[in-house]
């Protein structure tokens, strides 16, 4: 049994390429109930491996946790990140995007599972637009996959896109189980996850996080993620949020040229 009906994909990425780039603040499309969801129930399951596997990235700006490594993953995970690395729903994310030769990441370089527990957040930010291992790959797509059985706004955890001058979040987006967000990233997709989870103890908000890049063909400079303050943040957390950006454009720089990378940055930051 196909995991994505790609029938179903095609049907809705024809009837909504013009809508996705047209979107506001930046071109995106909410797609619910993309993948079987018997398959996504078993990717739950992989929130329990061992936290020694996990990334840790516990800092000002952000404070979740994340499963990149494909083979501490179970072959249900891995399946269905597999569905969503195919030819042919590469192909429709191109149709849908008007980017041509997309690639997936074989690295999930920042990505993979990623879960944040009670009180986790993210800070508005854009991404990093070079991928920190392929030099000269440009990333062009994210791809957001929600697994939150039972979620309630009261939990919040949903979603925030931003406008480029960072004057107002224009769409907040619920993480219900099997909705898919797909965006264009840009020096100017300001988007996170601002409000801290509220969600009980014992409960997290869970996702799937995949990224696709263009092979430009030359090495490209270093972009890393861009974290930056909303309007009602105050001096102090705005002046902690910039300084906390320059930090990681550092540590993006040894984690590029050096063997530094986010084992080593992890085992500090998972104590935090």
């Amino acid at each position: 049994m196909s995991l994505v009906d790609l029938e179903r994909l095609a049907a809705v990425v024809r009837a909504e390429k013009d809508a996705f780039a047209a979107a506001t603040p930046f071109p995106h499309l909410v797609i619910d109930d993309l993948l079987d969801p018997d398959a996504l129930r078993a990717v739950v399951a992989d929130f329990e491996v061992s936290s020694e596997a996990w990334t840790y990235w516990h800092h000002v700006n952000e404070r979740k946790r994340g499963l990149p490594d494909r083979s501490r993953m179970s072959a249900d995970t891995r399946a269905v990140v597999e569905a969503l690395e195919t030819p042919a729903f590469l192909g429709l994310m191109e149709e849908l995007s008007g980017v041509t030769g997309l690639l997936a990441d074989p690295h999930l370089d920042g990505g993979g599972l990623h879960e944040m527990l009670p009180g986790g957040f993210l800070n508005v930010h854009t991404d990093f637009l070079s991928h920190t291992i392929e030099r000269t790959w440009r990333r062009e797509l994210n791809l957001l996959l929600f697994l939150n059985e039972g979620w309630v706004p009261e939990h919040a955890g949903w979603l925030e896109l931003w406008n480029a001058s960072m004057s107002a979040c224009e769409r907040r987006i619920e993480p219900r189980f099997n909705r898919c967000v797909v965006f264009r990233t840009s020096a100017t997709s300001f988007h996170g996850v601002p409000a801290r989870i509220a969600c009980p103890a014992g409960d997290s908000r869970k996702s799937l996080a995949l990224y696709y890049f263009r092979d430009e063909g030359r090495p490209l400079r270093l972009r890393p993620t861009h974290y930056v303050p909303r309007p009602e943040d105050g001096a102090l957390e705005s002046a902690l949020i910039r300084a906390d950006r320059l930090a990681l454009r550092a540590y993006s720089f040894l984690k590029r040229y050096t063997p530094f990378g986010d084992a080593i940055v992890s085992k500090l930051l998972r104590r935090l």
